[in-house]
């Protein structure tokens, strides 16, 4: 490879990563892998771990890609997405197929052979549900389409817990409801501000279709609805103190949040809600993670 065409195949290669939407992908990961070691008495088994985590990697991004791939019409008509290679023509749309394609079946291998056959099925189910039904089917069918869609970016946990347990259990359904009952806030506090956007690309998401009231006061209710869910793995003797004391706080800051976005509406409140909520799943899952090794029972 000579020198000159060296940096034209780095940019390709940050084209089609890119595509792949790694901060997405690394929060997905990130549960999915606190499900594995939730599953797991100890530590789980080294082997597993690693293909179970780059299994799931691997599919997550091709998911990623068949939805840029999908969305090119929409993406040109939106100022945060007019940018990607699938827009620009920077990569065409059968080398983001073959290159989903690819990385999907390898994940699927992985898990396949690494983990068990539970796994593997549950994983192509979601890559289903997200990059066909949810972006073909939901999306731009439905203001609803992230409440519906919402079921395949909550099954990384679950993922994770099977990869390990090679079964489903009442508290891997849990961590499922979790992150079910988390998306709508925070992917309605990135509609609020992004309104526009989606108004322009003809996307029926709730801010559009039902107006900023409306949508603010369901963040608050869905958020009211998470606060209760997240109490659940106490109630199942699952976590102890640690986790108790980090959701109440992390449950009355987001609470706080929604509140004040509903009260007086500020496009940068929205923004930082939609920030806050990452952190918000993040600490939660580490709290769990934390608790699950020094539990401290509340009794």
């Amino acid at each position: 490879m000579s020198e000159l065409s060296l940096p034209l195949w780095r940019q390709h290669a940050q084209a089609l990563w890119q595509l792949s939407k790694p901060r997405v992908v690394a929060l997905i990961v990130f549960c999915a892998v606190i499900g594995m070691f939730l599953a797991s008495p100890g530590l789980p088994d080294p082997a597993v771990l690693a293909a179970a985590t780059l299994g799931i990697a691997l599919v997550a991004a091709a998911a990623a890609m068949i939805n840029c791939l999908v969305e090119r019409g929409v993406d040109a008509r939106m100022r945060r997405t007019a940018w990607r290679a699938t827009v620009t023509g920077e990569i065409g749309g059968l080398e983001t197929l073959l290159a989903a394609l690819a990385l999907g079946g390898m994940g699927l291998l992985l898990l396949f052979a690494g983990c068990n056959a539970l796994t593997a099925w549950l994983t192509l189910a979601t890559f289903v549900g997200y990059a066909i039904v949810y972006t073909l089917l939901l999306k731009p069918n439905t203001p609803q389409n992230i409440v519906i869609g919402g079921a395949s970016g909550a099954m990384p946990p679950v993922l994770g817990w099977a990869a390990v347990s090679g079964e489903i259990s009442a508290f891997a359904l849990v961590l499922f409801l979790i992150i079910y009952a988390w998306t709508p806030p925070h992917f309605w506090a990135l509609a609020l501000y992004r309104r526009d956007d989606y108004a322009r690309a003809n996307l029926p998401m709730l801010p559009v279709t039902h107006g900023q009231r409306y949508t603010t006061l369901s963040i608050v209710l869905y958020t009211l609805l998470l606060s209760a869910i997240t109490l659940l793995p106490v109630a199942l003797g699952e976590s102890g103190r640690i986790y108790m004391a980090a959701v109440l706080l992390l449950d009355a800051r987001l609470l706080f949040l929604a509140v004040s976005l509903h009260r007086q509406y500020a496009d940068a409140l929205a923004r930082r809600t939609f920030r806050w909520s990452i952190w918000y799943l993040t600490w939660l899952f580490a709290a769990l993670l934390i608790d699950h090794y020094c539990l401290i029972p509340l009794t």
